[in-house]
């Protein structure tokens, strides 16, 4: 047997795979933390990719909007905000024309505290922080539409601001690819309509997903909207697997995101050497609610073999979602009928529609166990997967599925990761 650990739920997790079945354990490589954070930011402030420094670029007179992503991601806002307002304080704008709105998407909203606890609270002191409250149609303002065609709905905030400045990481993601800059706005801070229309655009490219793919048509129509909606500028990090900042990326939006992407890449794309039978896709560090932690099946779509089981492995205390509650009644359907009922209108959720769509389209490849203490077995049918009352019955039920001799391949934090290959092993051409 081979013993391994994953990082669950804030613990570490002990698993052991006879050895004839354990294909690889991947794991995003860890990065060359920056040791001086504040000296690397003031850098990154001083000599912007592609532009001019803030204060040469903004008036005492101007609205500066901070668009900043929410609690669903680690980003360190509460240090990258402070020196970031000390330019702008310095070129003349003061702290009551500044303003920042947690990027929620269709998230739920953030808590007071969980505010305060994003961007520090000497920063929740001097300027306002609000949430993106997308459920009122009265905070959107409606934009006409991109230019792929997709109805562009937009917090009026952004509309208001003379400056726009988007803050976040970059991360594989499914939907664009990788996460950060334009996607700070579409879906950060867009209507649920916009939301659903780009997340259904990810989804027409077949069986798999955009990720890892930083040119496609999603991130094409983000960065439209972004440029329709004046955000010029992006103050993005790249983190490594433990929470530590390898690379800070500030600037012209598509430039710096391009050099985001280059150490990404090189952080979360892991090699593998065969196409494994079995995937077992932890969910760190999305761990949340499963709207989070579906982000585990796309590597393991990409890997595995057609046919084969994937054992999701997620925390989820918060269940499945508690914002898109009504997505249960329809997450079990095949990719082709929620896409039918979403135009048809017989789905109104979109956004849910779009999700499930592409939850449906990883099941058509490969079946899914789910081991999750915070989602109910009956709900975890309701996505049309196996529930695992442990991690070892989620793998001797895989065995059992595709045979004693298949082959398993454990992605550790499988949100985050690219997976590239196969690739020849060590000494092989």
């Amino acid at each position: 047997m081979t013993q391994f650990t994953i990082p669950f739920d804030g613990k570490l997790f002990r698993l052991d795979v006879p050895d004839r079945n354990l294909a690889e354990v991947l794991s995003p490589k860890p990065g060359q933390c920056i040791k001086d954070l504040a000296a690397e930011i003031e850098q990154a402030l001083s000599h912007p990719i592609n532009q001019e420094p803030i204060e040469n670029r903004v008036k005492p007179s101007d609205r500066v909007l901070l668009v900043s992503d929410d609690n669903t991601r680690s980003t360190p806002v509460d240090r990258m905000i402070p020196p970031l307002l000390c330019r702008l304080n310095g070129a003349g704008v003061p702290d009551e024309r500044i303003s920042c709105i947690m990027a929620l998407g269709t998230h739920r909203y953030m808590t007071e505290a969980e505010m305060e606890a994003k961007v520090g609270p000497d920063v929740f002191r001097r300027i306002r922080v609000f949430n993106h409250e997308w459920r009122n149609p009265d905070t959107l303002i409606d934009l006409g539409a991109s230019a792929c065609g997709t109805p562009l709905q937009v917090n009026r905030a952004v509309a208001e601001a003379n400056v726009v400045i988007g803050l976040g990481a970059i991360v594989p993601h499914h939907i664009p690819g990788f996460s950060g800059s334009s996607k700070i706005i579409q879906p950060g801070i867009c209507g649920a309509r916009t939301t659903a229309e780009t997340h259904m655009l990810s989804c027409g490219g077949g069986g798999d997903s955009f990720l890892g793919l930083e040119k496609n048509p999603v991130r094409q129509d983000m960065d439209d909207m972004a440029d329709k909606v004046g955000m010029k500028t992006i103050f993005n990090v790249v983190m490594d697997p433990n929470g530590g900042i390898a690379g800070i990326f500030y600037g012209e939006m598509r430039s710096a995101f391009l050099e985001g992407v280059k150490l990404a890449r090189k952080i979360y794309g892991v090699a593998y050497h065969e196409v494994p039978d079995i995937v077992l896709a932890n969910s760190c560090p999305c761990d949340l609610d499963f709207w989070q932690s579906h982000k585990a099946q796309y590597p393991a779509q990409r890997m595995i073999k057609q046919g084969g089981t994937i054992i999701l492995c997620t925390p989820a205390p918060e269940g499945v979602s508690p914002v898109h509650t009504e997505l249960l009644d329809f997450t079990a359907w095949s990719a082709a009928r929620i896409r039918n009922a979403y135009r048809s209108g017989e789905i109104r959720n979109g956004v849910a529609a779009a999700l499930a769509v592409a939850w449906a389209l990883v099941r058509e490849k490969a079946s899914v166990i789910t081991y999750s203490p915070g989602i109910p077995a009956g709900d975890k049918a309701r996505l049309g997967h196996t529930h695992a009352a442990s991690l070892d019955w989620a793998i001797n039920e895989a065995l059992r599925r595709q045979g004693s001799g298949a082959r398993i391949t454990v992605l550790t934090h499988a949100p985050d990761m690219l997976p590239i290959g196969p690739a020849p092993r060590s000494g092989q051409p």
